[in-house]
C-alpha cells in the first residue's frame, strides 16, 4: 500500500464496503458520541467520516488528536446506517473504522478557524494566508482560477494561437502607471523595470512574423490599490494578431471570454457575443457616467439642459450660462417617493456633491402630478416635458446633476448603479458585456493646458496622419475596452505601426523624436522593416475570476495577495535591504521623515 493513501477523501463509496484503505488529510472536525470518536477527515478533494471506539488498538492516540492535525489512518470501510447517510457529500454512504493511525503533522492552537463561516480581520487572514487558504471557499476560488486559466489556454490554442513568453526583466515604458524598478548590479546606477504589460514585446513578435501570439502574462504596476485591482502584480490573457482590423479582434476574443463565463458562471445568463453592443466612449459617459457601464441596469441618463435653460431654478439656469456645462437626468422608474429621493440626495452629499435635485410623479387631481422642490421652481410645463423625454409615469422619479460633466459624471454613474440596485432594476443573474470604442487618443491637462495621451500611446488614430494634423482633442483611436457588470475586463487597440505617424502622435503629446528613439528605439526601428498591421488586447484574469466567484474583492481570488498598503504580511515584504546588498548595487537609502 502507498505510504500515505490508497484513496483520496472523496473516493470511497458503498462499493468499497469491507475494503481496507489508507487515507491522509486534516482533522476537520471531531465529535465524541458517548465514547465513540467521529472525525471528519479532509483533503483537497473532499471529506470522509472516520471513527474509532475503545475496541480500536489506537483509540488512546486518536483521543489526543486535535483540529487541523495532519494524520494518516488505516481502516475498514463500513456502510452507514440508512438513517445516518449524508447525501451532501460523495462519501456520505460510508465511514471508515480506524485500525491504525500516524500523526504526520500536529498543530498548535490556530490563529484563525478554518471550519465554518467565522469572520476574521483581513490582516489576520493575510498574515496566516496558508491557513486561510484551507477554508472551503478559498479552496474553491483557487480551483476556479486554475480551471479558468486552463480553459483560456485551450480556447486560444483552438483558435490557432501559440503561447510565447516575454521577458520579466526589461526597460521602463509608459503604460499609465508607475514602474517597479530593479537596480542592476553589473551596471551600477542603472535600472531595469518589471513590465507593466508585454506591450512592446508582443508588437515586436508581430513584426517578427509570428501572426498570432498569446500568453498568460504576469504584469507589474506600482498602483494605488482598489477592491478590483492589485497594488503590485496581476495576470492577464495577453494576445496580439497581425493583418487584422478592430472587428477581427472582437470576433476572436469575444467567444473566448463568453465561453469562459458560460463554463464557470454557475448557470447565470451570458449575453451572446454577437449581441454585445459597441458603445462609443462619449455615449457611454453620457448614458452611464462611466466607460465601464453595468448594462444589467436598464437606466440610461439623458441630457435635459434645454428644460432648465432660463428656468425658475436659478442654480441650474446660471450654470448653463457657462461654457461646457449641462444638466443630466437619471431616470428612476418606481422610485417616486420622497423618502427614496431624500435618501439618494444624501448619497450624493456623502460623495462630495452639494446634492441631487429630484422630481417625482404621483397621482394628482388632474392625472399625473410632479412633486419636489425642482418641480415647483420650473413649473408644470417643463416638468411634463422632462417626464415625456425620460419616458416616466406616476410612481417614478428623476434625479438631476449639473455643471461640467467631468465634475459630476463619476458620482452620477455611481448614483445610477445605486438606484438600479435599490429599486431592484438590475438583473443580478446575468453577465452583460459591452465593447466601449472610439476612445480619444489625447487629453488636455486642465491645470497646465498641455496635451498628453489619454489612453494607450501606441494606438492607431482613426483617420491616420490626416487626423493627427487636425485638433488633437478630436482624434479618436482604434482603442477599445470590454466592460462587464461595471468592470473593465479587456483593453486593447489596433496599433500605430507607421513610424511617421508614431513620431507625430508622440510629438503632439510633447515627446521629441530623440526621446521616442531613446525610450522605444527597438519598436520604432522595427517599424522601418516591413511591419504588418496588427492589434490585440489583454483580459484581466484576476478580475474575471472575481466576477465568476461572485466576490467583491480581488484579494479573494489571488493565492498570496498584498494588503491595501502593498505589503505582504506573511513574507514581511517590502523589507529593509542589508548593507552588503546596498553596497553591491551601489545604492544608498535616504531616511524619510515619518
Amino acid at each position: 500500500m502507498h505510504a500515505y493513501r490508497s484513496h483520496t477523501c472523496a473516493d470511497l463509496t458503498k462499493s468499497n464496503v469491507g475494503d481496507t484503505v489508507r487515507l491522509s488529510g486534516w482533522v476537520h472536525r471531531i465529535r465524541d458520541h458517548g465514547g465513540v470518536l467521529f472525525i471528519d477527515l479532509r483533503d483537497t478533494y473532499g471529506m470522509t467520516q472516520v471513527l474509532c471506539d475503545p475496541d480500536s488498538p489506537v483509540f488512546a492516540e486518536v483521543e489526543g488528536v486535535r483540529s487541523e492535525w495532519c494524520i494518516r489512518i488505516d481502516g475498514e470501510v463500513k456502510a452507514r446506517d440508512e438513517s445516518l447517510v449524508n447525501p451532501k457529500i460523495p462519501t456520505g454512504e460510508i465511514e471508515v473504522f480506524i485500525r491504525d493511525m500516524e500523526v504526520l503533522g500536529s498543530s498548535e492552537e490556530l490563529p484563525l478557524i478554518v471550519f465554518g463561516d467565522q469572520e476574521y480581520p483581513e490582516e489576520t487572514r493575510l498574515k496566516y494566508r496558508y491557513l486561510d487558504l484551507r477554508r472551503e471557499v478559498m479552496q474553491n476560488n483557487m480551483a476556479l482560477r486554475s480551471d479558468v486559466v486552463a480553459s483560456m489556454r485551450r480556447r486560444m490554442w483552438d483558435k490557432g494561437f501559440r503561447e510565447y513568453q516575454t521577458p520579466i526583466i526589461t526597460a521602463s515604458s509608459p503604460e499609465g502607471a508607475r514602474d517597479f524598478l530593479v537596480p542592476s548590479r553589473l551596471h551600477p546606477g542603472k535600472f531595469y523595470a518589471l513590465p507593466q504589460a508585454p506591450q512592446l514585446f508582443k508588437q515586436l513578435i508581430m513584426v517578427s512574423g509570428f501572426d498570432k501570439y498569446f500568453q498568460i502574462a504576469p504584469c507589474f504596476r506600482d498602483e494605488d490599490p482598489r477592491a478590483d485591482r492589485s497594488p503590485t502584480d496581476f495576470y492577464q490573457l495577453d494576445m496580439e494578431m497581425s493583418f487584422v482590423e478592430q472587428q477581427d479582434v472582437f470576433d476572436t476574443i469575444s467567444p473566448v471570454i463568453a465561453g469562459v463565463f458560460e463554463e464557470f458562471g454557475g448557470g447565470r445568463k451570458v449575453d451572446a457575443p454577437q449581441d454585445w453592443p459597441q458603445i462609443p466612449y462619449k455615449e457611454a459617459a453620457l448614458k452611464y457616467g462611466t466607460d465601464k457601464p453595468d448594462l444589467r441596469n436598464p437606466i440610461e441618463m439623458q441630457d435635459v439642459s434645454e428644460h432648465f435653460r432660463g428656468s425658475g431654478f436659478a442654480i441650474f439656469a446660471k450654470l448653463l450660462e457657462q461654457d461646457g456645462t449641462e444638466i443630466r437626468a437619471i431616470p428612476a422608474p418606481t422610485g417616486g417617493s420622497r423618502k427614496f429621493c431624500d435618501r439618494m440626495n444624501k448619497f450624493a452629499q456623502q460623495d462630495g456633491l452639494p446634492g441631487m435635485g429630484y422630481i417625482f410623479w404621483r397621482e394628482g387631481e388632474n392625472g399625473t402630478e410632479a412633486a419636489g422642490p425642482l418641480a415647483k421652481n420650473i413649473g408644470p410645463e417643463r416638468t411634463e416635458a422632462i417626464r415625456q423625454q425620460l419616458g416616466l409615469d406616476k410612481g417614478d422619479a428623476a434625479f438631476f446633476l449639473g455643471g461640467k460633466p467631468s465634475a459630476f459624471e463619476r458620482v452620477a454613474g455611481k448614483a445610477r448603479d445605486v438606484i438600479g440596485e435599490e429599486l431592484s432594476l438590475t438583473d443580478t443573474d446575468r453577465f452583460a458585456f459591452a465593447w466601449i470604442v472610439d476612445f480619444p487618443i489625447f487629453e488636455k491637462d486642465d491645470e497646465t493646458g498641455e496635451i498628453d495621451f489619454e489612453h494607450n500611446p501606441f494606438s492607431m488614430p482613426q483617420g491616420g496622419m490626416e487626423a493627427l494634423e487636425s485638433d488633437p482633442l478630436s482624434v479618436k483611436g482604434f482603442q477599445y475596452d470590454l466592460a462587464c457588470n461595471g468592470y473593465e475586463l479587456v483593453s486593447g487597440a489596433i496599433r500605430n505601426h507607421k513610424p511617421d505617424m508614431m513620431l507625430k502622435a508622440f510629438e503632439i503629446a510633447g515627446y521629441g523624436e530623440d526621446e521616442v528613439k531613446n525610450r522605444f528605439g527597438a519598436l520604432f526601428q522595427a517599424f522601418h522593416y516591413g511591419a504588418p498591421p496588427h492589434g490585440g488586447c489583454a483580459a484581466g484574469i484576476d478580475r474575471i475570476v472575481m466576477l465568476l466567484a461572485d466576490e467583491q474583492n480581488i484579494r479573494e481570488v489571488i493565492m498570496f495577495p498584498m494588503n491595501q498598503r502593498a505589503e505582504d504580511l506573511m513574507m514581511n515584504a517590502p523589507s529593509d535591504p542589508t548593507s552588503d546588498q546596498l553596497m553591491e548595487l551601489g545604492l544608498r537609502v535616504i531616511p524619510q521623515d515619518d
